[in-house]
C-alpha cells in the first residue's frame, strides 16, 4: 500500500499553530454616506461646543508666554487657592465614595421603609440652582443661622461641597447593585462565608467602577463649584479663597493681563480634570481585563 501524505507548510522556529485561532482584521468596516455624514455631525458639534472653546481659554492662558503663564498660576494667592480647592473637592470624592456606596447600598440591599423619601432627599441638590445651596447653608451655618457658625471656614466649604455632590457616587453605583446577580453571593455564603468576605471578594469588584466614576465626577462637581460656596465663604486671600471666586474676580477686571490669569487658572483645573479622567480611564480598563 502507498500512503500519500500531504505536504504540510514548516512552521517558523520558536511558533506554534494555535487551533481556532484566527488573526484578527485590523481594519473597520466602511463608512457609508449616512454613517460618514452622521459622524461628521457629530466631529462638528463636539469641535464648536467642547473643542473650540478649551483651545481658545489655553491659547488665552499663554496669550503673555510661557512666563507670563507660569507667574500665574505660582503667585501665591492663586497657589493657595488652588491648594484649597483641590483639597476639598479630593476629600469630598472620598467621602462621597464611602458614604455614597453605603446609601446606594441600604437602599438597595436593605429597602428601608420610606426609601422612596430618601430616594427624593438624595436628588434634592441636583434639583436646586447652585445658589439656592449656598442660601440653604448659609441659613445652617451663617452668622445667623440655626445651627453652628461655620460661615468662612474649610469646614463650611467641605460640608456644603459634600451637599452638592451627593447624589453623584449614589446614582452610580445604585444601578450597579440593582443588576447584580446574587447567585454568586448565595453561593458563597452557603459555603460558609462571612457577609464581609462576600462583600469583599464578589460584590466590591464589581461597583468598584461605578465608585470610582461617581468619585470622579464628585470630584469635578466640587473642583469647579462657585455658586454655594461663594455665599458660605469670606473669600480671603490665602485664608478660604476658592478659586473659582478667584478666576470670577480676575475677570471682573478688564485689562487683558487680569483676562489671561483668569484663562491661566482655568487652563490648570482642565489639566487636573483631565488627568482625573485618564486616571478613572485607567483604573477601568484594568478592572476589565482582570474580569
Amino acid at each position: 500500500m502507498t500512503a500519500t501524505l500531504e505536504k504540510v507548510p514548516a512552521q517558523p522556529a520558536g511558533t506554534f499553530a494555535t487551533p481556532g485561532r484566527r488573526r484578527r482584521s485590523r481594519t473597520g468596516l466602511p463608512l457609508r454616506a449616512p454613517s460618514g455624514l452622521s459622524l461628521g455631525l457629530v466631529v462638528l458639534w463636539l469641535s464648536l461646543l467642547v473643542l473650540l472653546p478649551l483651545a481658545a481659554v489655553v491659547g488665552k492662558a499663554f496669550g503673555s508666554g510661557w512666563h507670563g503663564f507660569w507667574s500665574a498660576i505660582t503667585n501665591s494667592v492663586t497657589a493657595d487657592a488652588l491648594k484649597l480647592s483641590i483639597g476639598l473637592a479630593l476629600a469630598a470624592a472620598l467621602v462621597n465614595a464611602l458614604l455614597g456606596t453605603l446609601v446606594a447600598w441600604v437602599l438597595v440591599r436593605d429597602r428601608p421603609r420610606g426609601g422612596g423619601a430618601f430616594e427624593l432627599v438624595i436628588d434634592i441638590p441636583f434639583a436646586l440652582p447652585t445658589i439656592v445651596a449656598g442660601v440653604v447653608m448659609l441659613a445652617l451655618y451663617g452668622s445667623n443661622g440655626v445651627g453652628p457658625t461655620l460661615f468662612g471656614t474649610w469646614l463650611g466649604l467641605f460640608i456644603t461641597l459634600l451637599f452638592v455632590t451627593l447624589p453623584f457616587t449614589v446614582r452610580t453605583v445604585q444601578p450597579v447593585l440593582l443588576d447584580l446577580d446574587k447567585d454568586a453571593e448565595q453561593a458563597a455564603a452557603s459555603l460558609g462565608a462571612r457577609p464581609a468576605t462576600v462583600f469583599r471578594r464578589i460584590v466590591l469588584p464589581q461597583i468598584v467602577p461605578a465608585v470610582a466614576s461617581g468619585a470622579t465626577l464628585s470630584f469635578a462637581r466640587a473642583l469647579g463649584e462657585y455658586g454655594s460656596l461663594v455665599l458660605i465663604s469670606s473669600n480671603l486671600p490665602h485664608h478660604n479663597l476658592i478659586v473659582s471666586s478667584l478666576i470670577y474676580g480676575k475677570l471682573q477686571d478688564t485689562s487683558s493681563h487680569a483676562t489671561q490669569q483668569a484663562a491661566a487658572i482655568a487652563t490648570v483645573l482642565l489639566v487636573v480634570s483631565a488627568l482625573v479622567l485618564v486616571a478613572l480611564d485607567l483604573l477601568q480598563r484594568r478592572i476589565a481585563r482582570r474580569g
